[in-house]
């Protein structure tokens, strides 16, 4: 069970993307925060950006979207170049229809849940998915603080992904750092966003690699991942 590594370009420079992708190239993912200013009191980019770093980078790109109206706009993310998405099922008015759109069209299918949305009422939808987002800060900005709050919300995640014996990814997003990280992955969580804990650091590769060994090691002694 090796960690995954996404570095969120929320906190990398908008104007010099390009560089700022190659520059964690030995990540698994490029995470892309989308957000439309209503989900979100934020605002972004969107697909002409994802179609631009998805011909910038051989990193497949991880598409996190934080807008209204996902079962219309997920689909042209696809098209754009993005190997996965995610929709939060706050937003989603056809959460199933949408993952099987998404898987269709060629991408890892991901949902997403706020801090305040529960797993449980959603534990039927989850073999329609690639992988499970829970949020560990509130959506919006980079740079919140974890909240621990959020760890037993990812164990119970894992048991419901192990009860219905799914591969599914599951992924934390917020304040996910190397003070944080191993608590994630001893909850249950093996992909892992990290925004300025990977571009804030002088050497964000070194950054990425660093990340990973503390989750591989904390993955090795979960009692999830050893039971697995």
């Amino acid at each position: 069970m090796a960690a995954q590594i996404n570095p969120s370009i929320l906190s990398a420079d908008f104007a010099r993307l390009a560089d700022e992708a190659k520059a964690v190239e030995g990540a698994d993912w490029l995470h892309v925060d989308v957000m439309d200013n209503h989900f979100v009191p934020n605002l972004t980019l969107g697909v002409p950006i994802v179609e631009s770093l998805a011909r910038a980078t051989d990193t497949p790109l991880d598409c996190h979207l934080m807008i209204e109206a996902p079962d219309r706009w997920a689909p042209q993310y696809v098209e754009a170049g993005a190997g996965s998405v995610t929709f939060h099922v706050e937003a989603a008015t056809a959460p199933v229809r949408l993952a099987r759109e998404i898987r269709a069209k060629g991408a890892r299918a991901s949902m997403a849940l706020r801090p305040a949305t529960p797993i449980e009422p959603y534990e039927d939808l989850l073999p329609e998915l690639d992988m499970l987002l829970i949020m560990t800060v509130e959506p919006g900005f980079g740079g919140q603080a974890f909240l621990d709050i959020m760890l037993p919300k990812i164990r119970r995640t894992r048991e419901l992904i192990k009860k219905h014996g799914l591969e599914l990814w599951l992924q934390v997003d917020g304040g996910v750092s190397v003070s944080t990280i191993e608590q994630c992955a001893d909850a249950g969580a093996d992909v892992f966003v990290a925004g300025s804990a990977v571009y804030g650091a002088s050497d964000p590769a070194e950054a990425v690699r660093a990340l990973r060994t503390q989750a591989d090691s904390a993955t090795a002694k979960a009692s999830w991942a050893c039971d697995h």
